[in-house]
């Protein structure tokens, strides 16, 4: 089975292949830099790092885009109000973002571009727009005619037909109810920061961003772009209108979005105290490995309920995944030959995984595979029935697994005991044991529990986990 995507364009679940050579040009919408992500953010770029993932295994190399957006209203706002520069600001915020995306073992796209880097390409771009009459200007700003682009809508599926003409909207962000002529540049006000360019003194919207940006990297016409489902309209919907009045061509051949993330039941909000960034959930003690998992667990059209129970039930799955690995890694004495049984079992797992993957991303039916297949495995090793040689296509579903969810290996513990330390002491332990100094060994153990790792002694050796 080839992989197959919901495109929202379309509105049906669509074979997926690049255009024109075997690489996929994506472009996948980054943060705004105004404060630290929290997570519901990271329930989106969990998801990208998955298709990421899965269109690779799916034979495919990527040139992925994704951007950083370092100014729009908040940002201007927030920089302005604590007396910083807007280069100041958004530092400590991107490098917030990078450390979380690489705490949460999410792969850095081929090219990440930062808006006030390409000033002068958005500039020229809405120079270029005025040319073919997309524009007009009204106090130093210039603004997208939206009723001079006809296909205004395909995206979000709404008609507008009877949006007032010329009504306008200066705010990045504004009701998903009311089509409006957008900001492209907006002209500069007394403390913001501003560029002089061929658009005039100020600073360009935000919606001309994302557009200028993928174009420059990725050309024409892009494979795919993704994001989270708020942004279909207004932000993608003007993204199309922008960039094909700018070039004429389809701007996105398939438009993939991810739903919602819910907390407890409700729609996440400071004021119901149900407002958590990584940091929040990291300093109850829960691992990156585990925050990773739930968001990924659950398909990405689908909405995502997070709760702290939800965290446990993850834990405990990759505690199951890390138990069965280590048997496996510690099975020396294992009967040869192949059970016919266990290798089948095996085979469907690891065809039904790729299968659930292809079909839009089904991380939940994929899931369902490998621990099916893991119940099954357990039953067998702990009755002698699985033989050496059904190692390799164990081996195989965890490998293929892993290089998706990646969950296997653990994070630091909080007191920073690396899984090379934990091995290291387990080691002693043995040695201790063997030379029958009980003490050590004991004060091993202790010290091992209070880092939250607990040792079992096995047939097959010591098996240790995370609590």
């Amino acid at each position: 089975m080839a992989l197959r995507l919901y495109n929202t364009l379309t509105q049906e679940v669509q074979p997926f292949a690049p255009l024109t050579d075997n690489t996929v040009r994506m472009y996948t919408c980054g943060p705004t830099v105004y404060d630290f992500a929290h997570i519901g953010n990271f329930r989106t770029f969990v998801f990208y790092d998955l298709l990421r993932r899965w269109l690779r295994a799916s034979g495919f190399q990527l040139d992925h885009v994704m951007n950083i957006t370092d100014v729009d209203d908040k940002i201007i706002r927030n920089a302005v109000a604590q007396n910083k520069t807007l280069d100041d600001y958004t530092a400590i915020y991107t490098k917030a973002f990078l450390d979380d995306c690489a705490t949460l073992r999410l792969e850095q796209p081929e090219r990440l571009v930062r808006a006030t880097e390409h000033i002068k390409e958005m500039a020229d771009a809405i120079h270029k727009l005025e040319e073919g009459g997309f524009t007009y200007k009204s106090d130093g700003s210039v603004y997208f005619r939206i009723a001079k682009f006809k296909d205004y809508g395909k995206l979000s599926h709404n008609d507008f037909s009877g949006m007032q003409a010329g009504a306008r909207v200066d705010v990045d962000n504004y009701d998903k109810d009311n089509a409006r002529d957008f900001a492209l540049w907006k002209a500069a006000k007394p403390g913001e920061p501003a560029w002089d360019t061929e658009a005039g003194h100020g600073r360009p919207g935000w919606h001309i961003e994302c557009s200028v940006m993928a174009i420059q990297y990725l050309g024409a016409t892009l494979d795919l772009h993704a994001g989270g489902i708020d942004l279909i309209f207004p932000h993608h919907e003007n993204e199309i209108a922008q960039a094909e009045a700018l070039t004429g061509k389809q701007f996105s051949r398939f438009w993939v979005h991810s739903e919602f993330l819910l907390v407890e039941g409700q729609k996440m909000s400071k004021s119901l105290g149900n407002f958590y960034t990584l940091r929040d959930i990291f300093a109850r003690g829960i691992t990156p490995e585990a925050v990773r998992y739930l968001l990924a667990s659950v398909p990405y059209r689908k909405a995502l309920n997070f709760t702290f129970d939800g965290l446990n039930s993850a834990r405990t799955a990759i505690e199951r995944l890390r138990n069965f690995k280590f048997r496996l890694d510690s099975a020396k004495h294992l009967p040869e030959g192949v059970n016919p049984k266990i290798e089948e079992h095996a085979t469907r797992a690891l065809a039904g995984f790729r299968a659930a993957m292809d079909d839009d991303l089904n991380t939940a039916e994929a899931l369902a595979f490998v621990f099916e297949y893991l119940r099954d495995a357990n039953t067998a090793l702990d009755g002698g029935d699985f033989l050496a040689g059904n190692l390799a296509g164990a081996n195989a579903l965890l490998n293929q697994f892993d290089s998706v969810f990646e969950v296997l290996t653990p994070s630091l513990s909080t007191d920073g005991m690396s899984e090379a330390n934990i091995e290291k002491l387990i080691a002693e332990r043995t040695s201790a044991k063997k030379a029958r100094n009980f003490t050590r060994s004991d004060e091993i153990r202790a010290q091992l529990l209070e880092a939250g790792v607990i040792i079992e002694d096995t047939k097959d050796g010591v098996r240790w986990k995370r609590k």
